[in-house]
């Protein structure tokens, strides 16, 4: 395997690394209880999904 002549700078390698972002989670407002919620997925909150209860939820009772 080739090995580089030359060493690169902090700069030149730094340079290159500028693009490697994150980026942000696209979330959007669950129709149901309007909390944030990933696309495509049931909301965690409520259990809707696509205008249905896919799932129920419990709800802790405070003692």
């Amino acid at each position: 395997m080739p090995l580089p002549k030359k060493r690169h700078s902090k700069a030149r390698g730094r340079k290159r690394r500028t693009h490697w972002k994150l980026s942000g989670l696209n979330l959007i407002p669950c129709p149901q209880c309007k909390q944030p919620k990933l696309p495509h997925c049931v909301c965690k909150l409520c259990g809707y999904y696509n205008g249905k209860q896919v799932i129920e939820i419990k709800v802790k009772e405070k003692k």
